[in-house]
């Protein structure tokens, strides 16, 4: 989604992917006409002692060039031509072999072509196994398997786009371990070692793909802030003995392409108000938009509008909607906690909204469930036959066989972009996004990317309430919120229209929806924080620790042995009463003295730490007001600083010891502390 970045920022780059017959129920075009061409390429992949022929493709997105990875080849069995003939539908074992595919595949399929990058970028754990090729190739240059897990870790980046737990890809052990026993012999480890990399301090009866992910690579990421958040929540179990806001994974929000999305009318408009190449503009310059004649954009919007009632008519054969009613869309994949159906739990509400005589509301709903989801493909006929009704079915559309041509339309056409997740269960979602970039007003539950974007006026938010443990409950609060926002805030704003005809009120809140979301939702500004937070620190971690022969590797891996047999000898000790919470002054200088036992370990090798904050009643950090301050070695083990603590109220202090050394990627590398 970020070519146009990739190329401005000059960042030479690949992609590898399967190439599948079948997606989500659709059967995909003929590759030809989509520019796939043969390289000539192929690579050969064990699957559990069979061996597979993948061919390799190549389709170039702008300048970057994508290869694809196909087992449609006649020479193989046909469990491995089946391999790459859908991709969703499969049982567990299915899933498994396109993830070695992929992963070993991929490696492989670069290789061949004489491909070497520096940064290997993982998205979920689906191409995971990438880096256990990796690994066996430095294993066969003459590292061990730990040498090597730190030569593929720091050139590694993993993207974790759940935010729950039943979205990982995980493989029961009599299933995964008949494909990777060969791999075990191959690094030198049994396989009872290798399957370590994707178990979980407790469950270890499966191989987790996201924790192997997380654990071979330096950097991580969630695909939003709030995302962020809930991934350190999730995988903390990782890093036990760290606070949570300390687990090693951030965020990088996700973008949009902008001109795949956006209708040549809006094109238009923001090209003369920002410049021709208003996708790579800075984000200053969105502030123009604010210049542009709300004339004009109203009638960009009714144009869109009408255009979408048009796309509709023709696809239902029925004289349906109303071009100049205020247009609410939702159109995504069906799954359950995005409540596609919440406000149809309030059906007489929604039929007011519906059949107002002077202000009436119309909906547009279009998506797809997963082939295995029937609680989502319940929610499509609930829709369905609301849609079908005699009495609001006018204004209540539901759009079958969902495509890309259906949401771009939908895009450009609605005035509101519904989203009704259940908090905080949205990892990011763009479909909002695609359409704020087209002059759609969001009205959204904060979650996802809304959570950190949302401003006042760029749109409208759903209150949530996310400590109510009744679901039940929960759902006809947040629907009651819904309802609320649309008949107080969007309706009355639309429908408001000042001496000249025209809703200056709402037409202000799409310019302020371009000044403040539109540089935030392109792809560019996502690339642009991959390079600089990830790649680019990537690429030279990648460097120094495979110079002079991995040596660094070899180094780093020898030492985290050495202080993880130490760890348990070293001491951490306070002075007595420097950890008191008793209420103080805000501006009262507090003095720490520590003293540390570093057992065998050096004290260089260690840093020391005050950790102190705001305490709740129970005598625990509140960990988002919590602040680390370095101490200073005295000699002989004794570590001292001071601090103030800035607000008054009772305070809590304690010190901790964690290891350190120049080739660690950030300190929450080890997972190791010692505290008082």
């Amino acid at each position: 989604v970020g070519v146009d970045a990739l190329v401005a920022l000059a960042l030479p780059s690949v992609a590898v992917e399967l190439l599948v017959e079948v997606a989500l129920g659709i059967q995909q075009p003929d590759p030809d006409a989509l520019g796939v061409q043969p390289t000539g390429i192929e690579v050969h992949v064990d699957l559990a002692g069979v061996d597979v022929t993948v061919r390799v493709w190549r389709v170039d997105a702008g300048r970057i060039p994508l290869y694809l990875l196909d087992t449609n080849v006649p020479t193989n069995p046909p469990e491995a031509i089946a391999v790459t003939d859908r991709l969703y539908g499969g049982d567990e074992q299915h899933r498994l072999r396109q993830e070695i595919i992929l992963g070993i595949g991929g490696v492989r399929a670069l290789r061949a072509l004489d491909i070497h990058p520096q940064v290997f970028h993982t998205n979920e754990g689906h191409a995971g196994f990438l880096g256990l090729e990796r690994i066996r190739e430095w294993v066969d240059r003459g590292l061990s398997f730990t040498e090597a897990i730190e030569a593929v870790r720091a050139g590694s980046v993993f993207t974790t786009h759940t935010p729950v737990p039943a979205g990982i890809d995980q493989f029961p052990l009599e299933l995964f371990e008949p494909y990777f026993l060969s791999f075990a012999e191959q690094c030198g480890v049994t396989i009872d070692e290798l399957v370590q990399l994707g178990q979980g301090p407790s469950d270890h009866s499966k191989f987790n793909m996201a924790l192997m992910g997380l654990r071979l690579a330096a950097r991580a990421n969630g695909v939003a802030r709030l995302h962020g958040e809930v991934s350190r929540q999730m995988f903390g179990g990782l890093w036990s003995d760290l606070p949570v806001s300390e687990v090693p994974i951030g965020h990088v929000t996700n973008g949009v392409h902008a001109r795949s999305w956006v209708s040549d009318r809006v094109d238009e408009l923001l090209g003369r108000a920002i410049g021709d190449d208003w996708h790579l503009a800075d984000e200053s310059d969105w502030s123009r938009v604010k210049h542009l004649s709300h004339h004009e954009i109203w009638d960009v919007r009714n144009r869109g509008r009408r255009e979408l009632v048009d796309m509709v008519r023709h696809r239902t054969g029925e004289a349906v909607l109303d071009p100049d009613v205020l247009t609410i869309g939702f159109a995504r994949r069906f799954a359950t906690y995005k409540r596609s159906t919440l406000l149809l739990s309030q059906m007489e509400r929604l039929k007011a909204l519906l059949l107002d005589a002077d202000r009436p509301v119309q909906f547009v709903f279009a998506g797809k469930a997963h082939p295995a989801d029937e609680p989502g493909k319940t929610m499509i006929r609930e829709i369905d036959r609301l849609a079908r009704s005699a009495d609001v079915g006018h204004r209540f559309v539901f759009i079958a066989d969902y495509d890309i041509g259906i949401a771009r339309t939908m895009y450009h056409g609605c005035d509101v972009w519904l989203n009704t997740p259940r908090r905080p269960m949205e990892a990011c979602g763009t479909s909002g996004m695609k359409a704020a970039l087209n002059g759609v007003l969001n009205c959204s539950i904060r979650d996802g990317w809304w959570d950190e974007m949302s401003a006042d006026r760029n749109g409208f938010d759903i209150a949530s309430f996310d400590d109510d443990p009744d679901y039940e409950r929960r759902d006809r609060r947040e629907a009651s919120a819904a309802f609320d926002v649309i008949e107080n805030q969007i309706v009355p704003s639309f429908y408001g229209r000042d001496d000249d005809g025209l809703p200056h009120d709402w037409l202000d809140r799409i310019t302020t929806n371009w000044a403040t979301l539109g540089w935030n939702v392109i792809a560019s500004r996502m690339v642009r924080d991959y390079v600089t937070q990830y790649y680019e620190p990537a690429a030279v971690s990648s460097d120094t620790i495979v110079a002079d022969g991995a040596g660094p590797a070899r180094e780093l891996a020898t030492w985290k042995l050495r202080v993880s047999d130490a760890w348990p000898a070293v001491r951490v000790a306070i002075d007595t009463g420097a950890s008191s919470i008793e209420p103080g002054s805000a501006t009262d200088e507090r003095q720490v003295v520590a003293h540390v036992d570093p057992g065998t370990l050096t004290e260089q090798e260690l840093r020391v730490q005050v950790v102190h904050g705001p305490v709740t009643p129970d005598g625990s950090f509140d960990e988002q007001l919590m602040t680390m301050i370095d101490m200073t070695a005295e000699g002989d083990g004794r570590f001292t600083t001071s601090f103030t603590p800035g607000q008054a109220g009772r305070w809590g202090v304690t010190v901790r010891a964690i290891p350190t050394h120049p080739l660690l990627t950030n300190l929450s590398d080890t997972g190791l502390v010692a505290t008082d």
